[in-house]
């Protein structure tokens, strides 16, 4: 449990999908958006798609240190040339195994089934990062897909605000179902879903999962 508390303690939401992750003595941003003031603390960043509110070159450079990496789908190879910077690039598909600056991380498929706005055929991503033992799930933009129904983790981050991506009762349903430690909602709040999506997820999971509330 204390490792649990300690990798929790280690994952910030910033806005949407902009998450901040610290663990095992590494700091990774998925998605960083809105990003107040130059931190570049970021060994490596990591993109899940090419929608303007998860793929921002100025907020990447924002994070960026020196020499990181910024790992990004296949699909979006050409794009890195947009983010100014000295940086590695990786590029990833979906149901692959990676290491960038030291992390661990597996890519899974994010897509949707029935809505036009993430098609499969993309080839987007979501990714579990692997740190002090414990698999980190953040899911992107994604509906409950049969690929998301057999991911494995001890923490999932997804998106709960419905039009794009899954609502707060099918992650929720979802999240029961594939059983992690703790959850974590996303991509609400702001561009899409509302303040209060985040709170409804985390009452729909079932006793025995953690939810947490890490925006803001």
């Amino acid at each position: 449990m204390d490792q649990l508390n300690e990798i929790l303690n280690g994952i910030a939401v910033n806005t949407q999908s902009s998450i901040r992750i610290t663990a095992g003595g590494r700091t990774v941003y998925v998605d960083p958006l809105e990003i107040a003031g130059e931190p570049r603390d970021a060994d490596a960043v990591f993109v899940t798609h090419a929608h303007g509110d998860h793929f921002s070159p100025a907020d990447i450079a924002k994070v960026m240190k020196d020499g990181a990496v910024l790992v990004l789908p296949e699909s979006m190879a050409d794009r890195a040339g947009e983010v100014p910077g000295n940086f590695s690039v990786l590029t990833v598909v979906p149901d692959g195994q990676y290491e960038a600056a030291g992390v661990s991380f597996e890519t899974a498929p994010a897509y949707n089934r029935l809505k036009p706005f993430h098609p499969k055929k993309n080839r987007w991503v979501g990714y579990i990062l692997v740190r002090d033992g414990i698999r980190i799930w953040i899911a992107g933009d994604t509906d409950a897909t049969p690929e998301a129904a057999s991911v494995k983790c001890g923490v999932a981050l997804v998106p709960v605000g419905g039009t794009y991506t899954m609502t707060a009762s099918e992650a929720a349903a979802l999240v029961n179902r594939i059983r992690p430690a703790a959850a974590i909602p996303t991509h609400y709040g702001t561009i899409v879903g509302k303040a209060e999506d985040g709170s409804r997820f985390l009452s729909l999971l079932d006793p025995g999962i953690r939810g947490e509330l890490r925006l803001g």
